[in-house]
């Protein structure tokens, strides 16, 4: 087998390191800094410091702060017509996933000519875009370290995934304090994301020893700490733990893609606007269930590093502790069961499984899936029928 392992992001991590972003910034020979961000992180008071430490290593700056939920391709191209108004060396990006990944779509499209839609799919991306330190506010999404952005097609509601490369940020600060004050919602849904990036990443037809080392390590330290985080709130070692794991996942997921989850979950997102990481967890042992007879050793794994009792157990009866261990993380997290508390109409179906065929997880999902599986995984998972 023939695999690559890349993970060009220089990580940096430390309680305290927003306040330093100037700092660093300089220091990678940052002049003219666009900062991407969302009104939210501006309200909690989290950008203030970042921007007095900007000015206090003299960098010029500028604010988008108009970061919206699931990224769009408008909200994309409106960043990049404030990018274009003066010259600008790097880009930061402060917040969760959806300001990370407009940045990364304003960062390649500030390089490359046309629209950000135009670079749907892997590896058409021509040139590398501006270079974009990442500050992630939220443990779950993982893009401060990954070659991919999810961007809506508002016309469509589908979302689209460009993956290249080029996207991967230059550097990631993780800074455990800024997280040490997100609502138990927020904890609950991220957390559940970056698990499912482990559990997916794992699992995947094109994971690779460094990318399952990864993965694994990120299930057990999730598993270890999301708890107390959800519980506490302000235990800054779980929070940093949790931090770290996000990031973890997303660098093996980087290699590996994902799976069905995802290929469902950013369908559900774009038609129904279900909060990604609600969608993803309420997902998981359903699409756990369903992948546990292609690679069940692996679901057994899984099952260990979320500290299931497996000893004496085959395989697949391991592999089902793992999934219910998903399903009872879930209920303690208060994340709905199945897809019919979150909204879903059956009516969409047929648009769901057409888009989620769409996406290239399919492609990697550990067991071999078609249009009647999505379909059947989907129905399960509106049901709350975990038995198939």
């Amino acid at each position: 087998m023939h695999y690559r392992h890349s993970i060009p992001t220089v990580v940096e991590c430390g309680t305290g390191l927003a306040g330093r972003a100037g700092e660093f910034l300089k220091n990678w020979g940052a002049k003219n800094v666009f900062v991407v961000t969302d009104q939210g992180i501006r309200n909690a008071g989290l950008l203030g410091p970042v921007l007095r430490s900007l000015e206090e290593h003299g960098l010029k700056y500028d604010v988008f702060d108009k970061t919206v939920p699931d990224p769009s391709a408008e909200s994309v191209m409106e960043g990049l017509e404030q990018l274009g108004r003066q010259p600008h060396d790097h880009i930061l990006a402060l917040g969760g996933g959806s300001s990370i990944d407009t940045a990364k779509g304003i960062a390649i499209m500030a390089v490359n000519k046309g629209h950000i839609l135009d670079y749907e799919g892997v590896n058409k991306i021509p040139r590398p875009g501006l270079p974009v330190v990442a500050i992630p506010t939220t443990a779950g999404s993982g893009s401060e370290v990954t070659a991919s952005t999810i961007i809506t097609n508002l016309k469509t509601s589908f979302k689209a995934a460009v993956i290249s490369p080029y996207i991967f940020p230059k550097a990631a600060l993780l800074d455990p304090a800024l997280t040490e004050n997100l609502p138990q919602e927020l904890t609950a849904a991220t957390g559940m994301d970056a698990l499912t990036h482990a559990i997916e990443s794992y699992t995947s037809k094109t994971a690779t020893p460094f990318s399952r080392a990864l993965a694994i390590e990120a299930v057990r330290m999730i598993g270890g700490n999301i708890r107390k985080a959800y519980f506490v709130g302000n235990d800054l070692q779980s929070r940093e733990q949790m931090l770290v794991a996000s990031a973890m996942a997303g660098m093996a997921f980087s290699q590996s893609r994902l799976g069905n989850v995802h290929a469902i979950s950013h369908t559900l997102g774009g038609v129904f606007h279900i909060p990604h990481g609600v969608a993803n967890a309420a997902l998981l042992p359903y699409v756990m269930m369903y992948n546990l007879p292609a690679c069940p050793e692996k679901m057994k794994d899984i099952a260990e590093a979320l500290g299931c009792r497996v000893d004496g157990l085959s395989p697949t009866e391991a592999g089902e502790r793992a999934v219910h261990a998903v399903a009872e993380l879930n209920r303690t997290l208060n994340i709905p069961s199945n897809l019919r508390e979150l909204g879903v109409d059956l009516k969409a179906l047929p648009k769901l499984v057409e888009d989620a065929m769409r996406s290239g997880n399919v492609l990697v999902n550990p067991r071999r899936t078609g249009p009647s599986d999505i379909e059947n995984i989907i129905r399960n998972a509106y049901e709350g029928n975990l038995s198939s």
